[in-house]
């Protein structure tokens, strides 16, 4: 195959094996590590017998709780959140790295092996017998919040409430309630998800004894991170990490903090003086990836005699699972289910309330979306609840409610400024290209030949970017060619493609000239974090381009210099310094090689910028059919119109909207982390019983762009990895619900299977003969 290729600039790598991932990494003289999990959700740990497991053909080395005890290891970093109701703290119980007096999810570690092979460390850890008492487990967070519920850390008891956070005006929501014309309620599961990226769980450790220092390598949306929870686990100073994250099969927020097993891979590593690698199967990462969603949601909406909205209360019931996740008391809390409590819509009065539980399952965590879609579905499920009450149409509805374009910045009762926005424009596009008017015949038509028949739209307004300060650094090759230093690792977001086509746009060179180097070690220490929540662009973006324009101003004296000009004269446009009013010119690329010699290159320089927050915004239709014989559902037509601020690359944008409807399809129509609710055993622990996504869900989609560029930053750039998500959740669930409308139906939780669509369909004409 030529080099010649004319998609992203990583594709021809990728798809030609010459990617590398964390598997792909191999050391000299590497040994294997396999893991023994927690086959209970719930039990004590009496005994733990190693010795047969030793004793067998190339084991190395047999790690337990005690060992990594011993060793001055400590529990994973704590969670973060926002402090509670009467400035209570979260309640964050130590998670071990290898389980010691009690286990509490099916999937914790218990133990390691490492052996020459990978054969005869998982042949080993089959040998390591475990007295296992166990107790009663705990499935969901309805059960976690019953009164009389197990109680599964001394820490947080009496009960299993790890925070509960409150924002909003309680006692005004109360008096709208109480004047309200209508009011609709709704409540909503959004089921827990594996993320399954493409790349299992997976690293290597290496360690060097003559320097201290760590080598480690593993699957990250972000390695700046890494080696203060590494430090903060092993005891060891954080400047002994080194962490390598080259190619990553998918991040989606489950590839955003330090797993258990990379703290094993070290101290293994350490004690055998030799590298110690590990690769997982897709059944352990089902298993012990952190999930995400995993929370019930319970919305109010009280409107006047217009159908006008008056104030909104939700209360979310949220499942951290066993032990609180980095991020997961953060995301269900003072992130969008505060941010974004609105909507698009203009509410004068909020309530709200996170109670979040321990429950015995998989830590969660962000998950694309990181609760953007939950706020989505709850409010767009709440809306059509509102549109039924008041007897108004869904978009009717929603056109009475919309915040207006010149609203915008927006100030939300929250406390969130939305920055741009055009809700009613966004909708008009939406509803012109998805046919809206003509659906009624659509439906008449359909029901001739035995099918539901239903439409769907979303409308919605996420956040994206800030975080603190981003660094990036700019170095000069001998030949003036350009390298792209940044803390911001693609994990399929197409940064080597974007980024220096951003920058090459700038300085006016080749964009062939310019490469991204991402997680590197000849990169200067840089401030940051990784690629998460929409925010590659709207934060590693603008610290690059604004690293280009200072580029550009630090090259003006040596263009004087070249020029035989004062600096004041000189001007710089399309890639040339020129002399005001002459036609003497140098190009910045010839000026860059000019300038380049031994040492330190004169154009090189590193550079922190404060980023800020961006809104983007969508409005989605859908339309389906659902087969009254098998309760089948097939999605018919898709139209996404998308506020994703300036667009840089359009088919990178596109390819980040249709894979983010997919997940959130996956969400609706199948995906589920599903435990026995007795025993606690997950059952949906292979691509056997787990259901993914299909390509032959969403045979048509219609993308549109009707951006508005942010105010908040020099690109204009708003984000736009969560937004098919955020939209295609609530959209695909409200045609669905449309669908079933005619039947009674009015409540069904995701994921609508057609055995779940098929039973509601029985149970309703059931109610109906009886009637």
């Amino acid at each position: 195959m030529s080099d010649r290729f004319e998609g992203r600039r990583e594709d021809l790598r990728l798809i030609t094996g010459r990617g590398r991932y964390t598997a792909d990494w191999s050391l000299p003289g590497q040994a294997h590590a396999a893991f023994l999990r927690s086959p209970h959700a719930h039990a004590e740990i009496a005994a733990i017998d190693v010795a047969a497991a030793r004793s067998m053909p190339g084991v190395l080395l047999v790690l337990a709780g005690d060992d990594l005890a011993a060793a001055g290891y400590k529990p994973a970093p704590p969670g973060m959140a926002p402090p509670g109701r009467d400035g209570k703290p979260l309640k964050n119980p130590p998670r071990p790295t290898l389980a010691r007096d009690r286990v509490r999810f099916v999937g914790e570690l218990v133990a390691m092996v490492v052996a020459e092979t990978e054969g005869q460390a998982q042949d080993a850890v089959e040998r390591i017998e475990v007295d296992f008492r166990p107790l009663p487990a705990l499935v969901g967070v309805k059960a976690a919040a019953a009164p009389g519920a197990p109680e599964l850390h001394a820490e947080v008891a009496p009960g299993n409430v790890a925070l509960e956070y409150e924002y909003g005006d309680e006692a005004a929501a109360a008096a709208a309630f109480a004047g309200a014309a209508k009011v609709a309620r709704v409540e909503v599961e959004a089921q827990r998800i594996a993320g399954n990226p493409m790349e299992p769980k997976a690293g290597l450790a290496a360690y060097d004894p003559a320097s201290g220092m760590y080598d480690v390598y593993v699957p990250s949306q972000g390695v700046s991170g890494h080696p203060r929870a590494l430090a903060h686990i092993t005891g060891e100073p954080p400047e002994k990490f080194r962490v390598h994250s080259r190619d990553v099969g998918g991040g989606f927020g489950v590839r955003g903090e330090v797993a258990p097993e990379y703290a094993c891979l070290v101290l293994a590593a350490r004690r055998l003086g030799r590298p110690v690698k590990w690769v997982g199967s897709r059944s352990e990462t089902i298993v012990s990836d952190n999930h995400g969603r995993g929370s019930v949601m319970t919305g109010e909406m009280a409107l006047d005699a217009d159908g006008r909205f008056l104030a909104v209360r939700v209360e979310w019931l949220c499942d951290m699972g066993a032990y609180c996740s980095a991020v997961g008391p953060f995301i269900n809390t003072n992130a969008a289910p505060k941010s974004t409590a609105v909507n698009v819509y203009r509410i004068p009065t909020v309530y709200g309330l996170s109670r979040l539980f321990f429950t015995n399952a998989t830590p969660t965590t962000a998950y694309r979306g990181a609760t953007r879609p939950q706020v989505s579905y709850l409010m767009e499920r709440l809306v059509d609840e509102a549109a039924r009450v008041t007897g108004l149409d869904p978009d009717e509805i929603r056109r009475r409610n919309f915040l207006a374009p010149d609203a915008f910045p927006y100030k939300t009762p929250t406390g969130s400024t939305y920055d741009s926005a055009d809700p009613p424009g966004l909708l008009a596009a939406a509803l012109e290209a998805a046919d809206w008017a003509g659906f009624a015949a659509r439906r008449a038509e359909a029901a001739t030949r035995g099918k539901l028949r239903g439409i769907g739209l979303a409308v919605f307004i996420e956040t994206s970017g800030a975080v603190g300060k981003e660094e990036i650094a700019v170095r000069f090759d001998g030949d003036g060619r350009i390298n792209l230093f940044t803390n911001s690792g693609s994990s399929g977001m197409s940064h080597e493609t974007t980024f220096p086509e951003l920058v090459a746009a700038i300085l006016g060179v080749g964009k062939d000239r310019i490469q991204l180097r991402w997680n590197d070690l000849e990169s200067p220490p840089l401030q940051g974090f990784g690629s998460f929540g929409s925010r590659s662009m709207v934060s590693h973006g603008v610290a690059l381009h604004q690293g280009a324009h200072a580029v550009i101003r630090q090259g003006m004296a040596h263009a004087a210099d070249a020029l035989e000009a004062a600096v004041a004269d000189i001007e710089f446009a399309d890639g040339t310094y020129r002399v005001a009013g002459t036609d003497r010119t140098i190009r910045f690329d010839a000026l860059a090689q000019k300038l380049a010699g031994g040492g330190r290159h004169p154009l090189d320089l590193e550079l922190a910028v404060d980023t800020a927050n961006a809104w983007p915004s969508g409005a989605h239709v859908s339309e389906v059919e659902i087969d009254r014989d098998t309760g089948e559902i097939a999605i018919l037509r898709y139209v996404a119109v998308d506020d994703c601020g300036k667009i840089y690359n359009h088919k990178v944008v596109e390819g980040q909207i249709v894979g983010g409807m997919m997940q959130g399809l996956g969400q609706v129509m199948g995906e589920q982390c599903y435990y026995d609710p007795e025993t606690g055993q997950l059952l949906t622990a292979s691509f056997m019983d787990y259901q993914m996504p299909r390509v032959d869900w969403l045979p048509q989609v219609s993308l549109y762009d009707r951006s508005l560029p942010s105010p908040n930053n020099p690109l204009g750039a708003k984000g736009v990895g969560e937004a098919g998500t955020t939209g295609s959740v609530p959209c695909v669930a409200n045609a669905v619900m449309n669908a079933l409308a005619p039947l009674g139906i009015r409540h069904l939780d995701t994921p609508f299977t057609p055995l779940k669509v098929w039973d509601a369909m029985q149970a309703a004409g059931k109610a109906g003969a009886e009637r």
